[in-house]
């Protein structure tokens, strides 16, 4: 793929959506790492309708740490994986007030020392909340690339590095959310919509896939 063709295909994504941004919905920093963790195996969708009451009655750590885990379990047992979850947001929380006096870090070196999250989680907080240039790689963001040919990679860490070179700078801030939807829309991993894809006409894959 070459640069030309790269630039072409996200200019077409900032064109078709300018400004894209996380589908889940959240009330603060500490409730989006919460619904970050959350969404792991899971659909925006699910989280969200799960999550709606939860957040009324939490906002802080020390707020989850009140709640309790069985309390919590109670929220969140329409989502995958509920129980372990359950235990990672736990011990986030209790990790957010030993070490950062219940303040989410800034950092992704801070951010992933706590329970639970990963670079994964670390890239889209921090991409969503603090518009740093990080890609977060999940399951649509790796098959768009390899299908885009930006990665021949199937390790999200270096997906990641090959995305970073790959990709011209002035697109980092939104590339991994145009992937995300373009994976979660159009790009699926089944019976993927090429008629109807905004970027077919650079596309390597395009006709290629069933």
């Amino acid at each position: 793929m070459t640069k030309d063709k790269i630039c072409k295909i996200f200019d077409c994504f900032q064109k078709n959506n300018p400004y894209p941004k996380c589908e889940l919905i959240y009330t603060n920093e500490y409730t989006f790492l919460i619904a970050i963790i959350l969404s792991a195996q899971s659909t925006d969708k699910g989280v969200n309708k799960a999550t709606r009451e939860l957040f009324a009655q939490i906002s802080t750590p020390q707020d989850m740490l009140d709640l309790g885990i069985d309390d919590l379990k109670t929220y969140i047992k329409t989502i995958g994986l509920f129980n372990n979850k359950a235990k990672s947001i736990i011990n986030m929380s209790q990790d957010l007030v030993n070490k950062f006096n219940g303040q989410v870090p800034k950092e992704r070196n801070d951010l992933e020392t706590l329970a639970g999250v990963g670079r994964k989680t670390a890239n889209v907080f921090l991409n969503s909340i603090y518009g740093k240039p990080y890609i977060a790689v999940d399951t649509h963001v790796g098959r768009v690339s390899k299908r885009l040919k930006l990665t021949k990679e199937d390790k999200p860490l270096l997906i990641e590095k090959d995305l970073e070179q790959n990709i011209p700078n002035q697109y980092k801030k939104y590339a991994g959310h145009w992937l995300v939807l373009h994976g979660r829309y159009t790009c699926k991993a089944k019976k993927p919509d090429c008629e109807n894809c905004i970027i077919q006409k650079y596309c390597p894959s395009f006709g290629k896939i069933s």
